[in-house]
């Protein structure tokens, strides 16, 4: 969404910003100047005292483009939209939740096998932004040419911090605050502060329309199986979520950064585009290397949407630079160490020396025009102009060949990425051999938008639906094979609802390779795969994205199983059921149907009782009633020497629970003193 020429902040808005309210969203806007004496300066940060020290010079250094990857642009006012992603530092002053407890965590999460994949933990804190591992920078910088100023000019960001990767959200609003920050100061912050204050909390994976002055923001946000697992969201995930199934509705987002531009960014590197895919799939390593922050930004996020609706647990940084406390670590790595699974947005060309060992390197975008202001109504500040190097439309054709085409790719391997020091171009430099082959019916399908840029904008809507829905497709039946560990059950006909059910299978990954291998990998993708495909399903299974994801949807797949028998507990005819029961599963089905009950009760103690769980324990009380009355008169007395058993029995809306039937009954044992 671009600025309105006719925004305005109404008169008459005069609620104030409730910060606690504004969390939901933000964390803290911060406006940054870059001082010729002192370096980044931190004028405002609002609200005060959110960031520690370290975090603090961490955003100031991350809120400016890198002197090295700046053109000389002459013209009067330069501005341009991106975002960086950091880690927090675990002795941050926000969060009720430990250091400790963090650690802890992402322990139990990296170390789980397979094996132990029944044991994750389902709940998180609900309270976001104090338990994000990392936290996103969507900034607005502006830089100011005027001669009559010290070195010619100057640089402000305005930048607003979030735990949650909503470009779609934020990029719309800098286009409205960045110039309005501008135009009247820090009563723009207020302003905007107190619109998003108002804001209903964030819904995954829904349209929403979020008010800010006269104008409203339409945005969708992505879907909760996309959000990263460190942000602490515990947002309700459905099973139909992530069914393996393409979704009806291809404007509905499958995955993160659902409108990141996908052509634009990778126009002259489009039959390179399944190679990228696989390497994001398996978790490799990637350096990706552009003129402007904007351009290499776009790259990132295009890049992390290709594996929608996968769980992307690679570490990305849309922008890094040197003060990265993480690029000392990276700067030390020597040849043959392993490089931890990440994708890195730089612009700076130091970093083809400092990471020169690191396996994919991809350059993409073009520099800047020397003297066009950058217009914050387009809606990708890094779009890459019609006509540039490397593959045309006209050029995608593999019929289409020339012994100069040869010769220039075998020189560019030659030269090695070191070259973009001297030239930018457009390339990837990997040795690593991709087993899905380019889709050229999916190439021949683009458009050729041609040089207006009303039609280019057009057009690449278009062209990006096209390659998000076949990776989506792509993606999806890769994914497939995976379907029968995630396949819940229901009773059958005849047997309880009461007793717990089955587990779903257990997930060996030898067994589930060897099947495969028997069964083949499906019609879509053999055509699509060379002979190697069962490798590339093993590198996905030692690599960093597999077991996060199969562990949330293995636990989406429980908690819909608990749905669906739940269900059938409230539906069964308890009386039809229990006159086929001997007396030894009648006393079996009394103990599951008090272990549910009281189950119920203390989710409602806690506040965590859904919507019908009232009706469910008025449902259970009949019931276990029912099975009472049929139970022989010293099974009884023995039961009713249970006070809160007794209570449960006699109807009472709140037993006892600090003191729960410790043991279920024992057919046969009569004893004088009460279960505990």
């Amino acid at each position: 969404m671009s600025r309105s020429p006719s925004f305005s902040v109404k008169s008459e808005f005069s609620v104030k910003a409730d910060p606690d309210a504004m969390q939901r969203w933000v964390l803290a806007v911060c406006i940054i100047r870059f001082d010729l004496e002192q370096g980044q300066l931190i004028e405002e940060c609002y609200p005060p005292g959110c960031l520690t020290q370290e975090e603090e010079l961490e955003v100031a250094f991350s809120s400016f483009p890198d002197s090295v990857s700046q053109h000389q642009n002459r013209s009067s006012i330069h501005d341009s939209i991106f975002f960086f992603r950091f880690q927090r530092h675990k002795h941050s002053k926000q969060g009720n939740g430990t250091s400790s407890e963090i650690s802890e965590i992402d322990d139990k999460e990296t170390s789980s096998t397979p094996e132990e994949l029944k044991s994750i933990r389902r709940s998180r804190s609900t309270d976001i932004s104090k338990s994000s591992k990392y936290l996103y920078g969507y900034v607005f910088n502006r830089q100011r040419h005027d001669e009559r100023l010290k070195r010619g000019g100057e640089q402000k960001s305005v930048v607003i911090l979030s735990h949650g990767p909503y470009s779609s959200v934020f990029r719309p609003l800098l286009q409205i605050m960045g110039p309005l920050y501008f135009d009247i100061g820090r009563k723009a912050i207020e302003h905007i502060a107190g619109y998003v204050s108002l804001w209903p909390s964030p819904v995954p994976g829904k349209l929403m329309e979020l008010p800010i002055g006269n104008a409203m923001l339409k945005v969708n946000l992505p879907p909760a199986h996309s959000l990263p697992l460190e942000s602490g969201i515990s947002y309700e995930e459905s099973a139909s979520s992530m069914a393996p199934f393409l979704p009806s509705n291809p404007s509905v987002p499958q995955g993160l950064f659902h409108d990141s531009d996908i052509f634009g960014t990778f126009r002259g590197l489009l039959l390179q585009l399944w190679l990228l895919w696989e390497l994001l799939l398996i978790g490799e390593p990637i350096l990706i290397i552009a003129p402007t922050p904007p351009q290499c930004c776009e790259a990132v996020t295009s890049l992390v949407s290709l594996v929608a609706p996968l769980l992307c647990s690679v570490d990305f940084r849309p922008y890094f630079t040197i003060h990265d406390p993480d690029f000392a670590q990276l700067n030390a790595l020597q040849e043959g160490e392993k490089y931890p699974p990440m994708v890195l947005g730089v612009t700076n060309l130091f970093f083809l020396k400092a990471l020169r060992y690191i396996p994919h390197i991809v350059s993409v975008g073009s520099p800047a025009p020397s003297s066009s202001r950058v217009t914050i109504a387009s809606r990708s500040t890094g779009r890459i102009p019609a006509k540039q190097e490397g593959f045309g439309l006209q050029q995608l054709s593999l019929k289409k060949f020339s012994p100069s085409s040869l010769f220039n790719a075998v020189k560019l391997r030659r030269d090695g990425p070191l070259c973009l020091m001297t030239e930018h171009k457009e390339a990837i430099w990997s040795t690593y051999v991709a087993t899905t082959k380019p889709d050229t019916s999916i190439l021949n399908r683009l458009i050729d938008a041609g040089m207006s840029p009303r039609v280019e904008e057009s057009m690449s809507v278009v062209n990006n639906e096209i390659l998000r829905r076949h990776f989506l497709e792509l993606t999806t039946n890769f994914l497939a094979p995976f379907g029968p560990y995630f396949r819940a059950t229901t009773p059958s006909e005849g047997s309880s609802p009461y007793a717990d059910p089955p587990p779903l299978p257990p997930f060996n990954a030898d067994d589930f390779l060897m099947s495969l291998s028997a069964r083949g990998v499906g019609k879509f993708l053999s055509k699509r795969m060379r002979s190697n495909w069962l490798d590339l399903y093993r590198r996905f299974l030692n690599g960093p994205n597999f077991l996060p994801w199969f562990q949330r949807r293995l636990a989406i797949a429980e908690n819909e199983q608990h749905r669906l028998w739940r269900q059938a507990r409230m539906k069964t005819d308890i009386h039809l059921l229990i006159t086929k029961m001997p007396e030894l599963e009648i006393v079996d089905c009394f103990n599951a149907i008090e272990r549910h009950l009281l189950g119920e009760m203390q989710l409602q103690q806690s506040g965590r009782a859904i919507s019908d769980s009232a009706a469910m324990c008025q449902k259970l009380k009949g019931d276990l009633q029912a099975v009472f009355n049929l139970l022989p008169n010293d099974m009884q007395q023995l039961l009713l020497l249970n006070p809160q058993r007794a209570a449960l029995l006699q109807g009472s809306s709140s037993p006892e629970l600090t003191k729960l039937p410790g043991r279920p009954i024992q057919v046969g044992v009569v004893s004088s003193n009460s279960p505990r």
